[in-house]
């Protein structure tokens, strides 16, 4: 099968297929060809969803038409292969590690023959490429976890996750935007909001943006959680390769 691939996927919507695997190169020329159509802003687009290894374009047809806006999109993908995305934005998620935020980190370390102190290094250490947003408003699908920390997820999931709580599920890590029921291993959590409705942004992360975690103490969880709470708090952010905020 030849890639790119363009594919109807319902009566106002298709997809820009790039390939079928899950990696960083193929997600660099999804998030590079989403960066385009945002700049192009082709009438008649009103949404596009990046995902791993393709994009889902959401149109009105009493605005453009389906061939009117394949052909705008064959003109565009000749045009990508001389295009490069911008440098990545990494922000900096502090993380409480274990004990009542993280009551699973015991058994992440168990199941992988390691301590405690490994797992929150290992976890720590990456910067992690949020893939996409999906399963609730604002939950990051990141790839580059380590792994030697990889751990099943909970025979039986828990009925409530608290927001902010970080988890590990096989090879992935993520983290839950808003209270919801969830089968991830839970290492610990975030005090900032990862999704506020009352926002005139509300979700904090983006795909194509980095990540990483930086593990906190108790004082400055919740140094960090008054300043969220009271609307002060700034996250760190920087371009990739660089600790210079931006």
């Amino acid at each position: 099968m030849a890639y790119p691939l363009i594919k109807v996927t319902g009566d106002t919507s298709l997809a820009v297929i790039f390939g079928d695997e899950i990696s960083n190169e193929m997600n660099e020329k999804v998030r590079s060809f989403d960066e385009i159509l945002d700049n192009e802003k082709i009438p008649g687009v009103y949404e596009t969803v990046p995902t791993y290894c393709q994009i889902t374009i959401h149109y009105a047809p009493e605005i453009i038409r389906y061939n009117g806006l394949k052909e705008r999109l064959e003109q565009l993908l000749m045009r990508s292969h001389h295009a490069a995305s911008s440098g990545a934005t990494v922000i900096e998620i502090p993380v409480i590690y274990g004990g009542e935020y993280g009551p699973d980190l015991d058994y992440v370390a168990e199941h992988n023959g390691l301590t405690k102190e490994e797992v929150i290094k290992l976890h720590s250490n990456p910067e992690y490429l949020i893939y996409m947003l999906g399963f609730t408003p604002g939950f990051p699908y990141l790839g580059g976890m380590d792994e030697r920390i990889a751990t099943p997820r909970l025979t039986s999931p828990r009925e409530k996750i608290p927001a902010g709580s970080v988890g590990i599920a096989g090879k992935q890590t993520g983290v839950y935007p808003m209270d919801t029921p969830g089968g991830w291993q839970l290492i610990g959590r975030t005090p900032l909001t990862l999704y506020d409705p009352r926002n005139s942004n509300p979700i904090l992360l983006d795909a194509g943006m980095h990540v990483r975690f930086v593990p906190v103490n108790q004082k400055e969880y919740d140094e960090i959680l008054n300043q969220v709470e009271d609307g002060v708090y700034v996250p760190k952010v920087y371009q990739s390769g660089s600790k210079e905020e931006a």
